[in-house]
C-alpha cells in the first residue's frame, strides 16, 4: 500500500462514518419533528456541514428514505403479522391499532403513511408488499361478516391523516386521545345496519393528495401518472 493510497481509504471511511451518522440523526429528528425538520439542524446533530449532508443527499427525498426505510418494513410487517391472526376482525383492527401506534411514537412515520415517496423504488416497494396485505386482510374481514362492505382502501388512508392530525393537537396535552380517535373509527367500520356512507375519494384524487403533501413536506413534487399509493 502506498502513502498516496492511505489517505483515499480514510475518506471513504470518513464518509460512510459521516453517512451512518446523517442517516441516524435524521432518523431521531424526523420522529421528533417531521418530515419538515431543517436539514441543517440534521447536520449539526451529525456533526457534518450543511454541504456534507447535500453530498450525501442531494434531496430531502433521498435522505427521509435512508432514514425511514427501515420504519416502512415494520409497516409491511405488521400487516404479514395480522394475516397471521386466525380472526379476521382482530387481525384487521390489531393491524389499524398498530400502525397508529408507530404513527404516535413517530412524526416522521406519520408524515411518510400519508404521502407517497415516488422517486424512490425501495420505500414504494415495501409499500406495495404492504398494501397488497392490507388488501387481503380487508377482504378477509368484510367476507367474514365483520368489516362494513363499503370499507374503501382509501378509508384507511384518510384515517392515518386525521389520526396524524389529532398526535399532533393532542400529543402534548393529552397523548392517549388518539387511542379514543382510533377505537371510534373502528366501531364506525364494523358492519352494522346504518345508512350507507358518501362515496370515497378515489385512488387517483388521493394519490394527488399524498404527492402534494410530499411536496409540501420538500419530498418531490407531484407529476405525472403515478403508482397506486393506497394502503389498502
Amino acid at each position: 500500500m502506498t502513502a498516496r493510497q492511505q489517505p483515499r481509504r480514510r475518506l471513504r471511511a470518513d464518509a460512510v462514518r459521516n453517512r451512518d451518522a446523517i442517516v441516524a440523526v435524521a432518523r431521531d429528528v424526523f420522529a421528533e419533528q417531521g418530515l419538515e425538520a431543517p436539514l441543517e439542524l440534521i447536520a449539526a446533530r451529525a456533526g457534518v456541514g450543511i454541504a456534507t449532508l447535500y453530498r450525501r443527499f442531494p434531496t430531502r427525498e433521498k435522505l427521509v428514505a435512508a432514514a425511514l426505510t427501515d420504519k416502512v418494513a415494520e409497516y409491511a410487517e405488521a400487516a404479514e403479522q395480522a394475516l397471521a391472526v386466525a380472526d379476521p376482525w382482530s387481525g384487521f383492527a390489531g393491524f389499524v391499532q398498530r400502525i397508529c401506534e408507530l404513527q404516535a411514537s413517530d412524526r416522521g412515520l406519520s408524515d411518510l403513511l400519508s404521502m407517497t415517496l415516488s422517486a424512490d423504488e425501495q420505500i414504494e416497494q415495501l409499500r406495495r408488499k404492504a398494501n397488497d396485505r392490507v388488501i387481503t386482510l380487508i377482504e378477509r374481514a368484510k367476507a367474514d361478516g365483520t368489516l362494513r362492505q363499503d370499507f374503501a382502501g382509501e378509508d384507511l388512508v384518510l384515517l392515518l391523516i386525521a389520526t396524524a392530525a389529532v398526535m399532533h393537537v393532542t400529543g402534548a396535552d393529552a397523548p392517549g386521545a388518539w387511542r379514543r380517535f382510533v377505537a371510534l373509527a373502528l366501531d364506525a367500520f364494523r358492519r352494522q345496519d346504518s345508512p350507507g356512507l358518501p362515496e370515497p375519494p378515489t385512488t387517483a384524487q388521493m394519490t394527488r393528495a399524498m404527492l402534494r403533501l410530499a411536496a409540501e413536506r420538500g419530498c418531490g413534487r407531484p407529476a405525472g401518472p403515478s403508482p397506486d399509493t393506497r394502503p389498502a
